[in-house]
């Protein structure tokens, strides 16, 4: 456990010298291997785990996910969601952050990326809301919040990663996201009305609905009925959320053809992206890898367990300290690191804690349930200063708006994501119940 500790040390260390974190891992990790092995199995093992990665059939489900949300940003139905959102609360006041909140969790659901969410909802939304005389930090916090649910409604990149990681049913992942991500959406929206309630000056008293084109109907049910799709297709056995992935790519590029709103720079474009984006999660997911290889040899996940079980820790113990760390670390690592650089860590616990819930009882089902915790504890960080993503990402499309507005803006939505995360952890049946339908 001790070089494990050490190990952690040097990573920290190299992420504040600002080296990427894929090299950090890699590097800690095959040194830290060859160390405790000798130089020559750490060789072996490093390319077996390039090799394994790079032509890995279950990863390719993650840059045909990322193509479909990219493709889907350029043709234009992120503003036929935004409008259709708008006709059910544009006579409200807070009306655009409702809305953009309610358009970022029906894009998200077909995204299954929050960066991309965020930044395809600020080029759509932010504009109305500023002409509609929106404080820019309602405006900014109602997107950056919203573009996280991007990683918890399915198809979720990272819940994806989770299912490769622990060999756990990815079908069953998606569906355990549905309750929680409506959730979220529902106190979203609460956080909204709250804010404007405690400060009317955020939002206008009233303002006019956007106008619906018939271009934003039929975006409105491209992006139902792609979702329909692919939900359909996972569980009703026609395929895999591989195929699936597929699948809702090839669906894509026909809706991006049939709504003409996509040149050929913009398909480009997107192509670019989802290489550009694939290359960083895989380079990644190996570093990562490496890493956990070397702390699993160094035997830091069995200590955690004696620790756990030889001290009696109470169950509400051990995941209030699991869900701290995560607190902690949103604070200086963005969402995918996180998960892949602690999630082998802790996830063998599951097996072994004393759950007195009879759900969380059911191996199967505790992994599910800390999936959909550790994904929420992850969506926080994505707005959780210094480094939340999400914000970042507004800031690079939002040159005129600065990181403390933006931060400040999303403060309600923080306390809702805690309030959430919270029910979430007191009451697993909320993640659990569509996974017993099944």
């Amino acid at each position: 456990m001790t070089e494990s500790l050490i190990g952690f040390g040097v990573l920290l260390f190299l992420l504040l010298l600002r080296v990427p974190i894929a090299f950090a891992m890699a590097a800690v990790g095959g040194i830290g291997f060859a160390l405790l092995r000798g130089w020559q199995p750490a060789w072996s093992m490093t390319g077996t785990v390039v090799f394994d990665t790079a032509l890995s059939y279950s990863l390719s489900v993650i840059p045909l996910f990322i193509f479909m949300g990219n493709v889907l940003a350029a043709s234009g139905v992120a503003h036929g969601l935004f409008a259709g959102a708008n006709r059910l609360f544009g006579r409200t006041r807070g009306g655009l952050a409702l809305a953009s909140v309610l358009s970022c969790g029906a894009f998200s659901a077909v995204c299954g990326s929050s960066l991309a969410t965020a930044a395809t909802m600020s080029k759509v939304a932010m504009p109305s809301m500023r002409r509609f005389g929106y404080d820019d930090r309602l405006a900014t916090g109602s997107i950056a919040a919203g573009g996280t649910l991007g990683i918890l409604i399915p198809p979720s990149v990272i819940l994806i990663i989770y299912g490769l990681l622990t060999e756990t049913d990815i079908a069953k992942l998606f569906v355990a996201g549905v309750v929680p991500g409506i959730l979220g959406i529902l106190l979203y929206l609460a956080a909204v009305k709250l804010a404007v309630a405690v400060n009317p000056s955020l939002a206008p008293e009233r303002e006019d609905r956007e106008p619906m084109s018939r271009t934003d109907r039929i975006g409105v049910i491209c992006v139902l009925g792609l979702f329909l799709f692919i939900m359909v297709g996972i569980y009703g056995d026609f395929f895999t959320p591989t195929e699936a992935a597929g699948m809702g790519a090839g669906a894509s590029i026909l809706i991006a053809v049939g709504m003409r709103m996509m040149k050929w720079q913009d398909f480009r474009a997107a192509a670019l992206d989802t290489i550009r984006a694939t290359a960083m999660i895989f380079a990644v997911i190996i570093g990562a890898e490496l890493f956990t290889n070397f702390i699993n040899f160094a035997g830091l996940p069995d200590a955690l367990s004696s620790i756990v079980l030889d001290h009696e820790m109470p169950v509400w113990m051990v995941m209030a300290f699991i869900m701290l760390v995560y607190l902690i670390l949103g604070c200086v690592l963005e969402s995918l690191s996180m998960v892949l650089l602690t999630v082998p860590v802790f996830y063998p616990l599951m097996y072994q804690l004393p759950f007195e819930n009879e759900l969380l009882q059911n191996p199967e089902y505790a992994l599910i349930w800390f999936a959909i915790v550790v994904v929420v504890a992850t969506e926080i960080s994505l707005i959780t200063p210094p480094v939340g993503m999400n914000v970042f990402v507004l800031k690079g499309v939002l040159k005129d708006v600065s990181l403390s507005t933006v931060f400040r803006g999303v403060l309600p939505f923080w306390i809702a994501d805690i309030v959430r995360l919270t029910l979430l952890l007191l009451v697993p049946w909320l993640s659990l119940w569509l996974v017993g339908l099944m």
